[in-house]
């Protein structure tokens, strides 16, 4: 009986206390889930952003999802601040016209400031995976503010995606 208590005392349902012994701590398992993913911090689980100038042309940015396989890219300033977000839709949409994509700047056709939504590298995994489904998209820039010459800045650090979440998710439920 020993292995199981420790293994309860490890999951936190139970509590060890020396001349007292075993108690029950008070948490439900969901809790404990709960508590852990809000534990996990963005920083620890996002992956290299893909971004694009703002001069690229729309073919050039197409080439740039299909070579780099991802579904969002973001589009970024000279000085490497965020400036926009492109999805596959929006290359859908502009491509399947009769637009010459090779002439048109992502710029057009972006989703710019102040309509995105980004994250922060200190959020918790829960906060950003609630971004996604509340504002419906597939992607968040990972973000550090910067402020230069009085204005605030965004520097993309990374993203957070729809398939980063599940994995994360599938990595709890396996534990």
């Amino acid at each position: 009986m020993r292995p199981d208590l420790s293994i309860l005392t490890m999951a936190g349902i139970l509590e060890a206390r020396p001349r007292v012994g075993y108690f029950y701590a008070g948490k439900h398992t969901k809790n404990l889930i709960a508590e852990k993913i809000r534990e996990i911090k963005v920083n620890d689980i996002k992956s290299v952003p893909v971004v694009v100038r703002e001069d690229a042309s729309v073919y050039d940015a197409i080439v740039t999802l299909f070579v780099e396989d991802v579904g969002t890219l973001f589009v970024v300033h000279e000085d490497g601040s965020l400036a926009g977000v492109i999805s596959r839709k929006d290359l859908l949409k502009i491509a399947i016209g009769n637009a010459d994509i090779r002439q048109i700047p992502v710029s057009v056709i972006m989703t710019r400031m102040p309509n995105l939504v980004t994250c922060n590298p200190e959020e918790s995994a829960y906060d950003a995976a609630r971004k996604i489904v509340v504002h419906q998209v597939d992607a968040l820039p990972v973000v550090k503010t910067e402020e230069i010459n009085g204005k605030v800045k965004y520097k993309v650090i990374g993203r957070i995606t729809k398939t980063i979440i599940t994995k994360l998710f599938v990595e709890l439920g396996t534990i």
